[in-house]
């Protein structure tokens, strides 16, 4: 009996994996090649006619990485995924492919450090593009903000740090009726419980290292949005910089969204618990979290988001640094690192990175505070991490 040819070499460059039985297997194969084979001339240079869809090198597309990029993006109701090696060298590719040389830039003031880097210091150094920070909490600010040359709006909601909302729709039909393309950091919330696709952005973009990866063991990032954006992207940023994922990670990933919606609901379970404990502690002067009816924009994030993550955070009731630390080195089941979305529950202080990378008066100026800390709340027994912050906090 003849076998049947599951050989991504065989010519038929244009299959979708996910719909191959790959004889059966319950599992994505890892396809560990860095070369496609043809048969002929014609059939490479038919290949690279249709490259987007094509495996040729493994630099542009690979079959398990094409398998985790169909649920990626069918998950945020996007068009087309683009898998890349890092969070950043994601959101790099989409704001490098939004903006123009001395274009401009309108974005939310609390967004991820790197990200406010590659903006505010990199894009101005390298191609005299400048940057409006908003608040982003009154489309009126973004309105305003609008210049001749703005080429980009950039979201991050729930921001970093704080986790301000923004009200994605009424910014997405404001930057197409101005013909600005919007870019979104959705890694907060996941597509699982926020679709900004649906809502209007153009471009959505996650660091798959946290809870989409979920295991702590995957460092990666993606773009979701149009096939015809996408598709632009791919032929220019992603093969061009050349920020590609392994087939090894992209099979990691793959596993992981298997379980997303089970693990995103424990972790909103466990973070709303001890967000509320927090809340109520006298130790404690405010805490952040989009879960939480006492949040200032609860009702905006009902309206946008069906769920909330496990990141938050809360300022403790003294700025004296060595009681923050005091707490911070006392605790016991959260550990202490800077990324976030696995299993394991971690504790930063944000005062860390920031004493590093401005002076004294520099950092009172940003507002926060020694005290300020940010919660990973994790997927364990979530009564010993109360347990656990209420011994940290009596030491205080």
């Amino acid at each position: 009996m003849k076998k049947k040819n599951n050989d991504t070499n065989s010519g038929q460059h244009d299959a979708k994996p996910q719909d191959l039985s790959y004889e059966g297997s319950m599992v994505t194969p890892i396809f560990q090649t860095s070369n496609f084979s043809f048969e002929s001339w014609d059939a490479i240079s038919d290949a690279f006619d249709n490259r987007t869809k094509s495996f040729i090198y493994s630099r542009g597309n690979n079959p398990t990485v094409e398998v985790a990029q169909r649920k990626l993006a069918d998950l945020a109701s996007g068009e087309k995924a683009l898998l890349f090696g890092s969070g950043m060298a994601a959101i790099s590719a989409a704001v490098l492919h939004c903006v123009q040389k001395d274009g401009h830039i309108i974005a939310i003031k609390n967004i991820y450090g790197p990200t406010n880097n590659l903006l505010y210091t990199y894009l101005k150094d390298k191609m005299n593009v400048s940057i409006t920070f908003v608040s982003g909490v009154e489309l009126g600010e973004f309105e305003a903000a609008i210049q001749a040359n703005t080429n980009l709006i950039y979201l991050e909601s729930p921001s970093s740090g704080v986790f301000s909302l923004q009200d994605i729709r009424s910014v997405a039909a404001l930057a197409k009726k101005n013909g600005i393309k919007t870019v979104i950091d959705n890694t907060w919330a996941t597509p699982f419980f926020q679709k900004p696709l649906e809502m209007g952005i153009d471009l959505e973009v996650h660091s798959c290292s946290k809870y989409i990866g979920g295991h702590s063991d995957v460092v990666a990032g993606v773009v979701i949005g149009s096939s015809e954006l996408m598709n632009q992207i791919f032929k220019k940023e992603y093969e061009w910089l050349g920020a590609r994922i392994s087939p090894a990670e992209a099979a990691l990933i793959t596993r992981s969204l298997k379980t997303l919606p089970l693990r995103m609901k424990a972790h909103e379970a466990n973070a709303l618990e001890i967000a509320e404990f927090l809340e109520n502690h006298p130790k404690i002067t405010s805490v952040n979290y989009p879960g939480l009816k006492s949040f200032k924009q609860y009702d905006l994030g009902k309206r946008q988001m069906s769920g909330n993550s496990g990141l938050l955070s809360f300022r403790l009731a003294t700025n004296d640094l060595e009681k923050a630390k005091t707490f911070f080195n006392n605790l016991k089941k959260f550990r202490i690192a800077v990324s976030w979305g696995g299993y394991e529950s971690l504790i930063y202080a944000l005062a860390i990175s920031y004493v590093k990378e401005m002076t004294k008066d520099q950092f009172e100026t940003t507002g926060l505070t020694y005290g300020d800390m940010r919660l990973s709340v994790g997927l364990e027994n979530v009564t010993e991490l109360t347990q656990d912050l209420e011994q940290a906090l009596d030491l205080i």
